[in-house]
């Protein structure tokens, strides 16, 4: 957004919980009333109800996926579904879930190809210090994250033979872009997803993948040769797909599949203006 010009000003939620982002709407108030927005964008439902207790700008809200997913967060996030001038989903599934009937976009988040420069595999592994002769499967994130289902990753990689899995946790953007280029395979067993930046990642890397069903994941892999959608949460499944997956022994086509679809940063930032200057006309017709 900076890039095309405009200003930002960033306001973190510090608090947990309902009450805890309750609690920052004096602050909110006064970083408001000092920078003189012209849109407030809310990242997350809770935050769309915090940036709506205020009516003095408009506000546009994108929720990301939990908050619409899960079905107690989803009531509190109806209410900034109501109040938004517009309302941003990350995926066609969370548009189904969510059903607004009027003011919303499907906007998958972007992500910067400048962050994930093409490395050969080789070097790659060099400087990740990994084997050349291993296997190696990258997961889509910490084990010790409920949400990400290690166990059913760990049980799939388990009946291959050779095969070592590496945790995504506590990496710097580089190293998770190095990591990307020097497995075999790249595999998701998530629970809850909406539109994972890990997968845009892995495809931008050219990584192939192998992946439940879940989120916006299947729209964005479709005919990428090397990528694999489980329709089954299945071991045994996942590690057939793996097989393939690691035999693969290319680079996918995924790169170009992020440029076609639009997935860029910069694409993204331009469909975000264009809806906050609608949304400021919409606000000027409203007073």
């Amino acid at each position: 957004m900076e890039k095309l010009g405009v200003d930002c000003q960033f306001f973190g939620v510090r608090g947990k919980g309902v009450l805890g982002y309750l609690k920052q709407l004096p602050e909110l108030r006064r970083v408001i009333l000092a920078f003189r927005p012209d849109i407030v964008h809310a990242h997350y439902g809770l935050s769309g109800v915090l940036a709506n207790l205020q009516r003095k700008v408009p506000v546009v809200t994108t929720y990301h996926g939990s908050d619409i997913n899960i079905p107690e967060v989803l009531r509190l996030s109806r209410f900034a579904i109501r109040h938004s001038r517009f309302n941003i989903f990350v995926s066609q599934h969370n548009v189904d879930t969510a059903c607004p009937n009027k003011n919303y976009a499907l906007i998958p988040c972007g992500i910067d190809l400048e962050d994930y420069p093409i490395v050969d595999k080789v070097d790659a592994r060099k400087e990740m210090g990994l084997s050349m002769d291993g296997k190696y499967i990258l997961f889509a994130g910490a084990f010790d994250n409920p949400v990400k289902n290690a166990p059913l990753a760990k049980a799939a990689v388990a009946l291959l033979p050779e095969v070592e899995l590496l945790e995504l946790k506590g990496y710097t953007r580089h190293q998770v872009s190095l990591l990307m280029q020097a497995a075999d395979a790249f595999l998701m067993t998530s629970f809850r997803e909406g539109s994972p930046q890990v997968i845009k990642e892995a495809l931008a890397c050219g990584c192939p993948i192998v992946s439940v069903d879940v989120g916006d994941v299947r729209e964005r892999t479709e005919g990428v040769c090397g990528t694999f959608v489980s329709s089954k949460r299945d071991s045994i499944d996942l590690a057939r797909l793996l097989g393939i997956a690691i035999n693969y022994g290319e680079r996918t086509d995924g790169r170009k599949r992020i440029i076609t679809d639009g997935l860029e940063n910069r694409v993204t930032a331009e469909k975000l203006i264009g809806i906050y200057k609608q949304a400021q006309k919409n606000d000027s017709h409203s007073r």
